[in-house]
């Protein structure tokens, strides 16, 4: 319903994104400066990650902007939003992984056929994908080795078909002053579809001792608390 009145308005030639979307002029420049998946990430990278101290979290692309914090989820919806912007339809995946481990979700491009990813993590491993990959699932793949728990375990199990943030009302992941747990949700319920099978999960073998170790390296520590 939402992508349909979007349409609508280009054909009527009253559309202008920004206004839409309920951007101020400094945020607008903003995501306008991104010109590119590369400088998105690059932004992403220099915003500390949210470590959620004051409790859970979905913070809008304009609290993005307005905290300087963000850690997955809002980082996609920041990195959607970009893209939007500067011409690329606002795509995001939702990585889905074993109960002993946090989901994620990536933001979506395309260049000359292939698919690439911008990610917001603290760690090494679940960062920026050069759009070098045919298919969803092939991405999705590229984050399996890495994707693991504290002990070791290989955790990522599924991948949902990708989803485009114009159809949710600008109001719940653009501006919105509270957390986004309708996008949130939207995403989890969203179709998924397994990397592997339950045979291939039983053979599955830990990450060593020194890829754990590494593993502990993260961009942002969590501060200390009184």
């Amino acid at each position: 319903m939402v992508a349909r009145k979007v349409r609508h308005a280009k054909k009527r030639g009253s559309f202008h994104l920004a206004d839409y979307l309920g951007l101020t002029a400094r945020e607008h420049a903003v995501l306008r400066r991104l010109s590119t998946p590369y400088r998105i990430q690059a932004y992403l990278n220099a915003t500390p990650i949210n470590h959620e101290v004051g409790g859970e979290t979905v913070l809008s692309v304009r609290e993005v902007i307005r905290q300087r914090r963000a850690h997955c989820i809002e980082g996609a919806m920041f990195a959607a939003c970009a893209l939007w912007v500067n011409g690329d339809p606002p795509l995001v995946m939702h990585l889905d992984c074993d109960l002993s481990d946090y989901p994620h979700v990536i933001a979506l491009f395309k260049r000359h056929g292939a698919w690439g990813a911008i990610s917001k993590t603290n760690g090494a491993p679940l960062r920026y994908r050069d759009p070098i990959y045919r298919t969803l699932r092939e991405l999705a793949l590229s984050y399996f080795h890495e994707y693991s728990n504290r002990r070791g375990h290989k955790t990522l199990r599924s991948y949902s078909v990708s989803f485009d943030l114009s159809r949710l009302e600008p109001e719940e992941w653009v501006t919105n002053p509270r957390s986004c747990w309708t996008a949130h949700d939207r995403l989890v319920a969203l179709r998924h579809y397994p990397l592997i099978s339950k045979k291939q999960e039983r053979l599955l073998a830990k990450r060593d001792l020194f890829e754990r170790r590494a593993s502990k390296l993260v961009e942002y520590p969590k501060p200390e608390t009184a």
